[in-house]
């Protein structure tokens, strides 16, 4: 594989362009807004800059690492000759399944297609091309520079050669590959966002404040950043859309949304992205 396009300019979309680049793939970042790619190239731009300062990359791998990224607001141009292309558009299966529909019929015949997705099946967006053999999901995890882990996503008709391309891939970027079967939120999202959902609870029961429940789970579970922090980091929407396809995937009533996490979305309160969740930030 030589050329990547990337779908979507997001968060993920970009942090995904950054580390394939950096590897010395040619990247077709995709997107239909000007403005999304334009932000995508600053944040890349200083977050190779960070690389710099932490002094593990130079100031030419940082020229190369750029001039290897090509923007496109047109999906043609920039899929017509990856070799793969990788979905990172929003968490929303409809939006999901009409990219795939779009870069089945434009992708070259040999052209594996990858989901960024956390939670929405692969088999459904696999079923909406012509090639599900050659559709497979890349879980990247954010920050996308610094988190090693890549959650690999078999669809139901994903074939032995697609994985073994996409897990051989992975490890040139330096990443860990761990394979799993397609079901309502893989294995990350699956033990996750319970978890999350739960310290929401809590703090909507008055147990404790956030910050403590937080700081709990900090110095108790030694996890680096406590779920009420973790959930304004991944976006309180984000969130409740996966938990709702878990609750609606296993028909389970185990995996609603707390009424607490409700609330913060339909105020608009989600997360760093908007300068307040469960905590306020200065956007």
């Amino acid at each position: 594989m030589k050329i990547i396009a990337v779908i979507g300019a997001g968060t993920m979309g970009n942090g995904i362009a950054h580390v394939f680049a950096q590897k010395g793939f040619q990247v077709n970042l995709v997107d239909t807004q000007e403005k999304a790619l334009e932000k995508a190239l600053s944040t890349i731009a200083k977050n190779l800059d960070r690389q710099i300062k932490k002094g593990n990359i130079t100031e030419e791998d940082k020229i190369n690492t750029l001039t290897r990224i090509f923007s496109y607001t047109s999906v043609h141009k920039g899929i017509q000759e990856a070799d793969l292309v990788i979905e990172a558009a929003t968490e929303n299966s409809v939006i999901k399944k009409e990219i795939f529909t779009e870069i089945d019929k434009l992708a070259k015949p040999d052209c594996i297609l990858a989901s960024n997705t956390s939670s929405i099946s692969i088999t459904q967006l696999a079923n909406c091309t012509n090639r599900p053999h050659q559709v497979i999901g890349m879980h990247f995890m954010n920050p996308v520079p610094v988190m090693k882990l890549v959650e690999i996503i078999n669809g139901q008709q994903t074939d032995t050669k697609t994985i073994e391309a996409i897990v051989s891939l992975t490890k040139i970027l330096e990443k860990v590959p761990c394979v799993v079967n397609d079901a309502p939120g893989f294995i990350a999202n699956r033990i996750l966002m319970p978890m999350i959902n739960e310290a929401i609870l809590a703090l909507q029961e008055g147990i404790s404040d956030a910050a403590t429940i937080d700081e709990i789970m900090k110095l108790g579970m030694a996890h680096p950043m406590g779920p009420l922090q973790l959930a304004d980091y991944i976006g309180l929407d984000v969130c409740k859309n996966i938990l709702v396809i878990l609750q609606d995937g296993f028909n389970n009533t185990k995996y609603a949304p707390a009424d607490l996490l409700i609330q913060k979305v339909n105020e608009g309160k989600l997360g760093i992205k908007t300068g307040e969740g469960f905590y306020t930030y200065s956007v």
